[in-house]
């Protein structure tokens, strides 16, 4: 479980595709290498991976090919900045939301507006059915940055406003036009909406009212 927070801004080192088409992702994680372990999960861009080797600073992990289809890190290359954080320990603070660190999709950014210390960028997701778990002033993780929807049009496009330190602290900064960053949904929205659809109550949900429907019942 992780918080949204970023920790560190890493570089990638090298992404070497292995057999059953993995990749093994290698980075300098700087200071989050003290007290990091093999096995420990650091969520690199948003996505959970486990550390597989450790030498001083420089890290490396395995992403599966489930990883690679349904995230954008099969794009990193050697220096390539990352967002990483390391999970969260009980009793800490929980400063951004619950994250999972389990990429639901993909969005490319469509533009940036500044305006005075603020900054707005807009998104389309590259997977419209993920539309409805995304809600204004609801919680989104981009790139693993936990972050507040300004506005949303519920049927991929949404909006988030980022202050200079998220700018200063992340690598939002660096995505221009066309990029494409890791999706993580509010994690209590996904359950509510399969609440609802296994009832035929979610929004996508076709009605079981219907003109036959009525008839049979007198109406």
């Amino acid at each position: 479980m992780f918080t949204g927070l970023i920790e560190h801004v890493g570089t990638v080192l090298g992404l070497a595709p292995q057999p059953g088409g993995e990749a093994r992702v290698e980075l300098e994680i700087g200071p989050l290498a003290e007290g990091t372990k093999l096995g420990d999960s650091i969520a690199v861009n948003g996505c959970c991976l486990t550390v597989v080797t450790l030498a001083g600073s420089h890290a490396s992990f395995d992403a599966v090919p489930e990883t690679l289809r349904r995230t954008a890190l099969g794009e990193l290359k050697a220096g390539s900045r990352v967002n990483l954080e390391r999970a969260l320990l009980p009793g800490q603070r929980l400063g951004g939301h619950f994250v999972q660190g389990h990429i639901d999709g993909t969005a490319r950014v469509v533009k940036s507006v500044t305006g005075g210390r603020w900054a707005e960028w807009h998104f389309a997701l590259e997977q419209p059915e993920l539309a409805p778990q995304i809600v204004e002033k609801g919680s989104i993780a981009l790139d693993g940055i936990s972050l507040t929807v300004a506005g949303a049009d519920g049927k991929g496009a949404f909006w988030v406003a980022l202050i200079p330190e998220t700018l200063a602290r992340t690598t939002l900064s660096e995505r221009g036009a066309g990029a494409r960053v890791n999706v993580e949904t509010d994690l209590l929205g996904k359950y509510v909406l399969a609440m609802l659809a296994a009832r035929g109550l979610a929004p996508e949900a076709k009605s079981k009212i219907t003109e036959e429907w009525l008839r049979e019942r007198g109406y």
